[in-house]
């Protein structure tokens, strides 16, 4: 179910962004899958429950919203009329048991063409294309309050008058996607005098529907049985937006609203004149009343949670919940799914949050409870063993040779401490005597302890945590939640007696940078830098939202001959209680480029301490709205360039959202780009 941000705002005053607002659903049992922008709007992908048809509507989801900002509707009062009874014709049932409720209305004198732009704009941003003024404001307000209808041209109807009846087996239609249907006299059929003109509540027949040349409308909003709307559209394999409204249920109450809103609209964009309004009601919906003598002492029954009498009140009459006398709830029309006690408990508890509903574990020993973070760790740690990494546990004591030989990632060391380390006055292991302030030295015992056993293709992880000393009155240690990696060796393919290729620094910062996205962060940079226990020029520190978190890079080649290593060795890690405390991003994705770009690979020779990165960065700088990407090719040194110079080979990617660029317009911003990267950067082209 696609939902417009903006339209939204016309139902309902509020001013939360998109991102959080979609979090907020969410929370409520509104799952939005997704968020894309369209234009200036945005769009939820709402995956809804089939007990929830009142949300198949914009007016349902802002029901919900009511809710969670404390605020009523913001629905305009409609200029339709009341029904008359002057065309007793108009209308006929003849199966009241599946046609509960039929509304027939005609507008006379209307204008047939294009819709406006706000309301193809509207249609297009759900996913719906416009078809003509009149099929689109049915349409429209099918999205809005959630109440299916057609519009037939009168002028097509035998007598001008709609029979609601049983289908005669072998009876046909030829349906608005011009397929003829043979129906049978278990479906419900809308006819004229004569024949079907519809499907009742899955779609209209192409011979009476609307053209340019319609002059006088019939408006039908009606209600069916949803259990046969079901069987007729399996029976024909024929599912539409209106049979899957239909089949879940619709608001019975709603009808004239609903009739009403579209007539406001087509008057609005396609002119006409009222005219007869007829209101058939053979089978009356009894609403549900719900006994509940105290629904707080329900919800902390059956929930555990403490709400308050009154607070339970405002949420279930926010969503139509009356209570009209003490201790007896009535259900609204539009909820088909309020039937018991606990359906109202649900409804208070969706609302007040579920996440409040405390965890209770059993009294055992080393019983606990997860943190909210416990779900990144995983994502963390599954996607290490994703690319190949085995999960290492190491002790976390270390002997004191270590103290200066690795730098410790930030947040581990307290400044104003007396002491770096932590030591212990009655070691486990002999020698041992530091609480380990990195998760180093235990996982390089175990790639020695590999080696020794010939394997040389490895890839560990380990988390834990690392201890530094404090200043304070309790004298505790300093305990952060950390992780590292190693790799070395051979990208080894499976089946295969060689490895593809020896791993590098890339490796271990893509893993790092894997693992970082699966816990939720999305700017992650890299930047050089010197680490004392890496090798210099294949080290870097690993910075997220402006502060350093770790570094990454090739361990040194003193530390490596201490290990008595013989392959080059690559080393990472980060505070991991630094990275859980990075607020998670909501995923917000934009549809695919409907207009092909125009990529440019070029060559630029200039010093070797020139990156990348500062050639993306003044790029960008420029602000050159059609430059979309700018992506790293190449690097080249050794023949043919002077001494202290590289070539680094670029790709800049030019695209429009509006139109498809020609070359003439792409090779002027290409060359301005150039230019400004020469004089910046001190850049030549390499021919």
């Amino acid at each position: 179910m696609n939902i417009s941000y903006n339209w939204l705002k016309d139902l309902i005053d509020i001013d939360t962004p998109p991102d959080q607002l979609g979090q907020r659903l969410t929370n409520v049992g509104l799952a939005v899958e997704g968020i894309h922008q369209h234009g200036d709007d945005f769009v939820f992908d709402i995956d809804l429950t089939s007990n929830r048809p009142d949300c198949l509507s914009h007016l349902g989801v802002a029901r919900e919203l009511c809710v969670i900002a404390d605020c009523g509707l913001r629905i305009e009062d409609s200029k339709g009329q009341s029904p008359n009874t002057d065309n007793q014709t108009l209308v006929t049932i003849q199966d009241a048991d599946l046609c509960h409720r039929f509304t027939g209305r005609i507008i006379r004198s209307v204008k047939i063409g294009p819709s406006p732009k706000w309301l193809v704009d509207r249609l297009e941003a759900i996913g719906e294309r416009g078809i003509s003024n009149v099929a689109d404001i049915t349409n429209y307000v099918m999205h809005e309050l959630g109440q299916p209808m057609h519009a037939f041209d009168l002028d097509k109807l035998a007598e001008n008058r709609i029979v609601v009846r049983r289908a005669k087996n072998g009876e046909t239609i030829k349906t608005l996607d011009e397929i003829d249907r043979k129906l049978d006299n278990t479906m419900l059929a809308i006819c004229d005098a004569e024949k079907p003109v519809a499907i009742a509540g899955v779609m209209g027949g192409l011979h009476s529907s609307i053209s340019d040349d319609t002059v006088n409308v019939l408006l039908e909003v009606a209600y069916f049985n949803r259990a046969n709307i079901r069987t007729s559209s399996r029976t024909l394999g024929l599912t539409t937006e209106a049979s899957y409204r239909f089949e879940r249920g619709v608001d019975i109450e709603n009808l004239h609203a609903a009739s009403n809103r579209a007539a406001d609209l087509i008057q609005d964009i396609a002119g006409g004149q009222l005219g007869e309004f007829i209101d058939l009601y053979p089978t009356k919906r009894e609403l549900n009343r719900i006994e509940s003598p105290d629904i707080s002492a329900a919800v902390s029954r059956l929930t555990g949670l403490g709400v308050a009498e009154s607070e339970c009140i405002r949420i279930l009459g926010l969503l139509g919940i009356s209570s009209e006398e003490t201790g007896v709830f009535t259900s609204p029309s539009w909820r088909h799914d309020i039937a018991i006690e606990e359906d109202l408990v649900e409804e208070i508890a969706r609302h007040t949050g579920y996440e409040n509903i405390a965890d209770e574990l059993p009294p055992a020993y080393g019983a606990g409870e997860y943190q909210a973070s416990e779900a990144r760790v995983k994502h963390l740690r599954q996607t290490l063993v994703d690319l190949g990494f085995d999960e290492a546990i190491s002790y976390s004591f270390i002997d004191t040779k270590f103290d200066d030989t690795y730098e410790l990632i930030p947040g581990v060391v307290n400044e104003n401490a007396d002491d770096t380390f932590v030591t212990l006055r009655d070691s486990v292991i002999e020698g041992a005597v530091r609480m380990r302030p990195t998760l180093l030295p235990g996982l390089l015992d175990s790639v020695r302890l590999n080696l020794n056993h010939q394997r040389r293709d490895l890839k560990l992880f380990e988390l834990g945590k690392v201890f530094a000393a404090t200043h304070g009155e309790t004298g505790l240690p300093n305990e952060q939640e950390s992780f590292a990696l190693v790799i070395t060796g051979g990208e080894v393919l499976e089946d295969r007696a060689m490895p593809l290729r020896d791993v590098d620094f890339y490796d271990a910062k893509g893993s790092v940078e894997a693992a970082l996205r699966a816990a939720g962060l999305k700017r992650i940079e890299f930047v050089q830098a010197d680490i004392k226990h890496l090798r210099k020029g294949q080290a870097a520190s690993v910075w997220v939202n402006g502060r350093a978190i770790g570094n990454v890079g090739r361990l040194s080649d003193d530390i490596a001959a201490g290990h008595k290593f013989r392959q080059p060795v690559y080393v990472a890690e980060i505070n991991l209680q630094m990275v859980l405390g990075v607020q998670v991003e909501p995923v917000v994705y934009r549809p695919l480029p409907k207009y092909p770009g125009i990529v440019r690979d070029v060559s630029l020779i200039g010093k070797r301490d020139v990156t990348f990165e500062s050639i993306r960065t003044t790029v960008f700088d420029q602000n050159v709205k059609l430059c979309r990407n700018v992506m790293f090719v190449d690097v080249y040194e050794g023949k043919g360039m002077a001494q202290g110079e590289r070539s680094i080979t670029i790709r800049l990617e030019y695209r429009s959202e509006e139109r498809t660029l020609i070359e003439d317009e792409v090779e002027v911003l290409h060359r301005q780009v150039l230019s400004n990267i020469e004089q910046k950067l001190g850049l030549g082209i390499r021919s």
